[in-house]
């Protein structure tokens, strides 16, 4: 799994939807998410540290979850079918954990109110997921061709750790 931070909202320029758009940490990599108008404005209230007058959706929902003693150990997005994003929530109370399905943008927007790392699978990372610095994904293939054209047999086997008999 691959831990990811929100970088913020955009809108399509064809449609005009929300996209909420998760950064890795080394900023390599984006994974845009089409979400719908209220889960956006829910997310930039998070994202701004905005406090309503009284408690919206997902506010109540971190009330509740406080309320009876449970935390949000982490979000996961997991998988990606028919172009959909599915998610879950791990809550934890003491040492019971449960996972709990959810629409990413409802996860984030909790994982946001209560600062637990937002998770995606590589996976999902790999098939939706769009570059951010292609100078550095370009010079990372370039290194590892080089260093495959400069390997030679007996170096794969030191390096990964079989001896040959006669070197014994």
């Amino acid at each position: 799994m691959i831990e990811m931070k929100v970088a913020g909202i955009a809108l399509d320029a064809a449609t005009r939807t929300p996209i909420v758009l998760l950064r890795d940490h080394e900023d390599r990599r984006a994974l845009p998410i089409y979400i719908g108008q209220d889960q956006a404005r829910s997310i930039i209230s998070a994202l701004e540290n905005h406090k309503p007058p009284r408690p919206l959706t997902h506010d109540l929902m971190v009330n509740i979850l406080e309320e009876c003693d449970w935390t949000i150990e982490r979000i996961i997005v997991h998988a990606l079918q028919d172009n959909t994003f599915y998610a879950v929530l791990t809550l934890k109370h003491g040492e019971m954990r449960k996972e709990i399905d959810a629409r990413p943008s409802d996860a984030i927007a909790l994982a946001l109110r209560t600062d637990s790392p937002i998770w995606v699978m590589e996976e999902v990372v790999a098939d939706a997921s769009i570059p951010v610095d292609r100078d550095a994904d370009e010079a990372e293939r370039q290194a590892f061709r080089d260093f495959v054209a400069n390997l030679s047999p007996e170096e794969l086997i030191k390096r990964a750790g079989f001896t040959r008999k006669d070197d014994e």
